[in-house]
């Protein structure tokens, strides 16, 4: 909700201002130079990165005005992991190996549908717990592997972020490029036109260079700052998971396991400590 508000507070503060001081709407809509800075800069878009990446920023961009990073998603993640950990420890590594080999069947990861729903996640705790259950390395080894994939999967997040925020960079010298072909144009024009039409021209490449500022500092800069916020909120999900599970393999119970993966997670929706503890008791 916040993100469309944005949106409208952008358009109604530009247009307004432009309305109140006489201008005309009509003079700012040039489709020719929309294409020219759009086009321009999705061609380079598609140059600088792989396909992947462009799947990436167009699904996590439309997912951006409804996060799932909320309160109850982290304490389904905290109940997933206390109901595994706790099981472990009852019954031993071995009861949880149907569990983390076929989590889409099990009846503990079935509980948390949010949670299975994000594949990469879910294999991250069931690799790690593979890994546990094997019993051959020390919690500091397991820490130490923890933290060489989050590098690289810090990298991985963040590259959609900063791939947008390189367009939201080039925007304003596209809206350039579309100002001088308009003056090109006009130019062309001199000695055959009327004062008015070559007015109309040069207002129309002067919407060039708006539009590509506009669009840099007023929406595309804004969207690859909410990408990177994401990013960062799911990066935190993973360093609580790796918390967890670090905090289990040094011995530490589940109840307490789970709550070193509660003061990893950032204050905004971090669960209070007595919302976990009748959640792990609603387990």
């Amino acid at each position: 909700m916040a993100k469309i508000l944005g949106i409208i507070v952008v358009f109604a503060s530009v247009l307004g201002g432009y309305l109140l001081s006489h201008g005309k709407l009509g003079a700012l809509i040039q489709p020719f130079e929309v294409m020219i800075i759009g086009g321009a800069a999705f061609g380079a878009f598609l140059q600088a990165n792989p396909g992947s990446t462009t799947k990436q920023v167009f699904s996590k961009a439309l997912r951006l005005f409804g996060s799932r990073f909320t309160r109850g998603f982290y304490l389904e993640v905290l109940r997933l992991l206390y109901e595994i950990l706790n099981k472990s420890r009852r019954e031993g590594m071995m009861a949880v190996e149907a569990d983390i080999e076929e989590p889409q069947s099990s009846p503990i990861f079935s509980k948390y549908p949010s949670v299975l729903k994000d594949a990469r996640m879910t294999a991250f705790i069931c690799d790690y717990l593979r890994i546990m259950s094997s019993g051959n390395m020390a919690p500091h080894e397991l820490e130490g592997l923890f933290d060489m994939e989050l590098a690289s999967l810090k990298e991985e997040l963040e590259h959609p972020a900063h791939a947008v925020s390189r367009v939201a960079d080039g925007l304003p010298g596209f809206g350039i490029v579309a100002a001088v072909l308009g003056i090109v144009v006009t130019m062309a024009m001199l000695g055959e036109a009327e004062q008015a039409a070559i007015g109309q021209h040069v207002g129309a490449a002067l919407v060039g260079t708006f539009l590509g500022i506009l669009a840099a500092y007023g929406f595309v800069g804004p969207l690859s700052q909410a990408l990177e916020h994401d990013a960062r909120e799911e990066l935190n999900l993973f360093e609580a998971i790796k918390a967890c599970l670090v905090a289990s393999a040094s011995g530490m119970p589940p109840t307490l396991a789970v709550e070193f993966g509660r003061k990893v997670l950032l204050p905004a929706h971090r669960p209070s400590f007595s919302e976990l503890d009748q959640a792990m008791r609603g387990s």
